[in-house]
């Protein structure tokens, strides 16, 4: 054991000597390495980052949840002309499931609508998100408050003029002082802030509670009515615990076509989207990046593995009196294999922690810019630390055997 402790060592200053005495020349040779190593990990970092924000935005839901639309999530086999002229669901066909499912714990109805802009005495804040749903949206998101709470069955119901406002509508209001039970106006009418919800940061896809204002979903349909092409409706069914999800799935759709009065044979004209489906879709997705990312690194990675194994070969020959000097005093071949295998490890390791700095110095750079939480995490560290030594054991066999190999005498000759 200590004399490979000592081999490593002796590689380890071989190593630093190659980098002080030929600094360019091992600079060039490194680069390849580096640029490998930050690439893959900086594509993995960011696709893990990725990763963890939608699985973070998405874990107040249930990925059992069925959104009930005129339009798909994915892919699907239907002409875009066809779903064009798929009706919306309606409020009746949302009563109607919430009376008559028997899987599903909460149903509730929402209108996707454009951004409008609030304001509060002579401050205005733009492009919010107005997020117009049912009272039931509360225990399906389970919300969280900062103040205040969520609006209630009556004043859903009624369509009353009160509102759930983001941590960012709140501060561009109000500054620090409490919202709750101040007016503020929105669509030309006042109303009243009974909750705010708590600090998000930017969603997946852009959006964020931060930015949002939730009104009861009857104070848009009293306003604008339901035959508004601006305004998309979408029936949320949440499944009941233990219930099995294929089969309410087939119950919503059975349901919803008898209230249609569709005949058997009939193409369903609506689509379920199943949160799991979509979580599913945005996992591909994600597997593709990082496929991609493998592939375009892998070119970098080649490019340092042949830089390696030319500085090895160099080293070699440059050396060539050294060890035949150290054969002739009874070195083994395998001490003058592991001598060379082990510097060009180190020398790999070197530029793939070179290339790792890189991606924590923009990582960390970034997420403090674009408020989005980049994650250099540990796994990726050991992951490019592997193959950075992996690239250098790869490269460096063939110089350390052609090195062990050599014949004393000979190598003491060519040195001379």
């Amino acid at each position: 054991m200590i004399v490979y402790l000592r081999l490593l060592s002796e590689s380890f200053s071989f190593a630093m000597n190659a980098l002080r005495n030929n600094k360019l020349r091992t600079l060039l040779s490194l680069l390849g390495v580096t640029i490998g190593i930050f690439s893959i990990i900086a594509v993995l970092a960011a696709v893990d980052s990725l990763d963890r924000k939608i699985k973070k935005d998405l874990s107040s839901l249930d990925k059992n949840t069925m959104y009930v639309l005129k339009q798909s999530f994915g892919p699907t086999d239907v002409p875009r002309w066809k779903v064009e002229q798929f009706p919306n669901v309606t409020y009746d066909e949302y009563q109607y499931l919430k009376a008559s499912l028997n899987g599903a714990e909460e149903v509730a109805y929402q209108i996707f609508v454009g951004p409008e802009s609030a304001k509060y005495d002579d401050k205005t804040v733009s492009s919010i998100n107005v997020v117009p749903v049912s009272h039931e949206f509360d225990e399906i998101q389970a919300q969280e408050f900062d103040k205040g709470r969520f609006y209630n069955e009556s004043e859903d119901n009624s369509g009353k003029a009160v509102a759930v406002i983001g941590y960012e509508v709140a501060n561009g209001l109000f500054g620090d002082s409490d919202p709750i039970d101040k007016q503020i106006r929105l669509y030309g009418q006042k109303f009243t802030v009974i909750g705010v919800l708590p600090k998000q940061g930017s969603g997946m896809f852009g959006n964020s509670n931060d930015t949002s204002i939730i009104i009861p979903v009857n104070f848009i349909r009293n306003k604008f009515g339901e035959n508004n092409d601006t305004m998309m409706p979408i029936i949320i069914v949440k499944p009941a615990k233990g219930a099995d999800v294929d089969e309410l799935k087939a119950e919503v759709a059975q349901k919803l076509r008898n209230y249609r009065g569709m005949k058997v044979g009939d193409m369903d004209n609506f689509f379920i989207n199943v949160l799991s489906g979509f979580t599913a879709l945005l996992d591909a997705f994600i597997g593709i990046l990082n496929t991609g990312g493998w592939i375009i690194s892998a070119f970098s990675l080649l490019v340092g593995g042949f830089g390696i194994a030319n500085i090895m070969f160099v080293s070699v020959k440059e050396r060539t009196n050294l060890i035949g000097i150290q054969k002739s005093l009874g070195a083994k071949n395998k001490f003058i294999l592991f001598q060379f295998l082990f510097e060009a490890i180190i020398l790999s390791v070197i530029g793939g922690a070179v290339g790792l700095l890189l991606v924590w110095g923009i990582a960390t750079v970034m997420t403090k810019a674009l408020e989005f939480e980049f994650v250099l995490g540990f796994g990726n560290i050991m992951l490019g630390t592997g193959l950075s030594a992996a690239i250098g054991l790869i490269s460096g066999i063939i110089p350390a055997i052609s090195a062990s190999k050599l014949d004393p005498v000979e190598a003491i000759r060519t040195g001379m």
